[in-house]
Parts: C-alpha cells; sequence; structure tokens
C-alpha cells in the first residue's frame, strides 16, 4: 500500500517511482531535500520610496511583554504585589483585577546581560518597581518617550517624507518627528525629546536626546536621567516586519551602554488605521478625584 501510494504521488515527478515502486522512497528523500531549497525565495529587496529611500511607511506594531519588563521575568500574580502566607500575592488596590492584572512571563530583549545600573541607580529601580501604582508615568497617561513608545501595547504610524519622518503613537497621541537634515541639539528637554536621522545603507538610524527625566523603561521601574541618549536603528526585513534596535546611553544611571532589540509587524488588518486612545480623561479621578469635594 505504501509502494503503491507513493507510486501515485510520486508518478509524475520521479517517473521512475511509478515503474520501481522501491525507488519511491528514495525519490520521497530527494524531493523532501530539494523542495525547500527550490521553495526559497531570493534575498528579499527593501521596497523603495519614489525618492529612492528604504520605504518605512505603514502601521506597525510589537508583539512582547518589553512594557512589562525589558529584562527576562517570570509570570507573576501582578505588577504590585505583597508578601502572602506562601509566596507574593496581589496587593490589595489591584487584587480585584484578577488575571486580568497579572504579567504575563517574557524573555527578555536586553541584548548581552542584564540593564547595567550603577548601584544606588539599582537601588532606586527596585524602590520604582516597588511603588508601581504611584510612580509608573504609563498609569498617569504622560507621554511614554523613547524607545517606550515603540513597544507598547499599540500600534504606531511611520509616515516618510524627503525631510522629516513622522512616527505617531496611538497611545496618548504621542508623536516624533524625525528631522532628516537637522544635527541640531534640542533647545529644551521634553517627553519625547528631540530626534534626527541618517541613513546607513537601508537602515534608518536615529539619534535622540533632549529627554527629562519623567519616563520609564517599562512598568518594571526601569528608569534614566536626563542625560539619556538614544540611538535606534529600523531596517525592514521582509514585507511585514522591521527589526528594531536601541542603544541606550546615560552615565548619570548606568556603568556603559545597552541595547534592547525585537521584531516589528505591519499590522494587516484591512482597513487599519491609528484610532483614538486619548488617555488622560480616563486617569483624572486617579490624579484629582482627591480634590473633588464629597456628595452630601
Amino acid at each position: 500500500m505504501c509502494d503503491s501510494f507513493w507510486s501515485r504521488f510520486l508518478g509524475s515527478r520521479f517517473p521512475a517511482a511509478a515503474v520501481f515502486p522501491a525507488a519511491a522512497v528514495l525519490a520521497a528523500g530527494l524531493w523532501l531535500a530539494v523542495a525547500p531549497i527550490a521553495g526559497q525565495n531570493r534575498a528579499y529587496q527593501t521596497p523603495r520610496t519614489p525618492a529612492g529611500e528604504p520605504d518605512l511607511n505603514g502601521i506597525w506594531q510589537a508583539v512582547n511583554t518589553a512594557n512589562y519588563d525589558l529584562e527576562p521575568h517570570a509570570a507573576r500574580p501582578a505588577m504590585a504585589v505583597r508578601n502572602g502566607p506562601a509566596g507574593p500575592v496581589p496587593a490589595a488596590s489591584v487584587v480585584a483585577l484578577g488575571a486580568v492584572g497579572a504579567v504575563p512571563a517574557g524573555l527578555g530583549v536586553v541584548q548581552g546581560g542584564g540593564i547595567p545600573y550603577q548601584p544606588w541607580a539599582a537601588a532606586r529601580k527596585a524602590e520604582n518597581a516597588k511603588d508601581w501604582l504611584t510612580r509608573d508615568p504609563e498609569i498617569k497617561c504622560y507621554l511614554p518617550g523613547v524607545p517606550r513608545a515603540t513597544y507598547m501595547p499599540y500600534p504606531f504610524q511611520i509616515v516618510q517624507s524627503g525631510d522629516v519622518i513622522l512616527i505617531a503613537y496611538e497611545y496618548a497621541s504621542a508623536t516624533r518627528t524625525i528631522y532628516m537634515n537637522d544635527t541640531s541639539e534640542s533647545p529644551i528637554d521634553s517627553w519625547m525629546g528631540h530626534s534626527t536621522g541618517r541613513w546607513d545603507g537601508d537602515t534608518l538610524v536615529v539619534e535622540s536626546s533632549g529627554f527629562n527625566d519623567q519616563t520609564w523603561f517599562d512598568r518594571a521601574g526601569n528608569f534614566h536621567s536626563e542625560a539619556l541618549r538614544v540611538v535606534e536603528r529600523f531596517t525592514r526585513t521582509s514585507a511585514d516586519a522591521l527589526w528594531y534596535e536601541a542603544t541606550i546611553e546615560d552615565a548619570k544611571v548606568f556603568t556603559r551602554p545597552w541595547t534592547i532589540a525585537m521584531p516589528i509587524y505591519r499590522r494587516l488588518d484591512k482597513d487599519m488605521q491609528l484610532l483614538e486612545f486619548k488617555c488622560v480623561e480616563f486617569v483624572e479621578e486617579l490624579m484629582y478625584g482627591h480634590l473633588r469635594a464629597s456628595a452630601n
């Protein structure tokens, strides 16, 4: 029966197999070995804009757990926990969230080991994690900063032109303008910083500085100072994927520069567009509710 099956299946591809059933097994092995090679695509050719630059236009989104914690981490019951009889349990303020408030495990996106904090900064990071509910800027709908805006669980859109590249983020309607022909420094510090760009072959290299010290890198409390400088690299690797790297330098907080890396994927949904997520109104009660007069 086996010989008959392979004879029928391979007869048109390997005529000898139809006459000599024993040859079918050998033919099948050859076919399975060769088929993947024959089916491989040629080297990916990056699409170009009319100006000849790599085309990064589109709506993209990261799919990972970096916004929870850049470093490798196990699943746990909540971002905010307290000691329980048999281990950590959700803090009283988030216990009602149940599994919705849990933290999924992640392999991490930091390259070459953990984040190289100076001793005082490592202690500060631990404090941030402990007081996540009151300290994380995301909870208060502050602008996310760079690079965090890239891997939050919301899509973002890249729009290219000759002199500038605009990145619009769904979260908090944040935006960035990357100046391609301007290498000047930012005159003031801001949440999203000041970004300049250049092409290194088919890779967009973006250098950003001029940040304030109010943003975090993730919900785990990883932070920086106003001395932060970020160098990002966006490389299109297929029709629907970018490879993203960000090298982070802050001599006030870290002992050396360090890098995160991850794939970012094109959103292929029909009629995909950025929708509104203006979260300021969502946090008014959290931030200002204590000032409201009590109802009689």
